[in-house]
């Protein structure tokens, strides 16, 4: 019996999502999240494309995640639209490869108001109908006080984002 529980244990940790601060210097961090998905590679991607369905509103400047948009294209816009008419740009498109791979350039939330950039990518790889989805977000540049004290808070946000897509993906719907 304990050698039955041991297996499931390890059976149910090869498709829970890890997270992690990666590296965390005052110049820069890394933070990371995999998950295997029971989902083919071209549904994930699918899924990047729609932050609406499964963003967190409350990481959106207007409060809402109706008004997120994201072209998966070279050049194309992680964008908002605020409740007012205005407009927020959170990220660029700078690689699209349908069912492998998204990259995006630009800063996330507070550190829009900061001397830092990033670069949010997500790979996919899929095996046997099951993706295997990796999330990093590399921050580099001057924040008054280091990037180093802001990591865990984004790795915390950048993780519920996580969870909230991969919920969408194999749900239809996000927490």
């Amino acid at each position: 019996m304990k050698h039955l529980l041991i297996a499931v244990a390890l059976a149910l940790t090869a498709t829970t999502a890890h997270a992690e601060v990666v590296d965390a210097q005052p110049g820069g961090f890394e933070v990371k999240r995999t998950a295997v998905l029971n989902a083919p590679a071209d549904r994930v991607y699918a899924a990047l494309a729609q932050p609406s369905q499964w963003w967190s509103k409350d990481h959106t400047w207007s409060g809402s995640s109706a008004g997120l948009s994201l072209a998966p294209m070279a050049g194309g816009c992680f964008c908002e639209k605020l409740l007012n008419g205005g407009s927020v740009m959170h990220m660029t498109v700078v690689y699209a490869q349908p069912g492998r791979g998204l990259r995006l350039f630009g800063a996330l939330g507070p550190l829009q108001m900061s001397g830092a950039a990033g670069h949010l990518g997500w790979t996919l790889s899929e095996t046997d109908g099951k993706t295997t989805l990796i999330q990093t977000y590399d921050v580099g540049g001057y924040m008054k006080g280091g990037l180093d004290k802001i990591a865990p808070a984004v790795d915390q946000v950048l993780s519920e984002q996580f969870d909230r897509l991969t919920a969408y993906v194999e749900t239809g719907k996000a927490p």
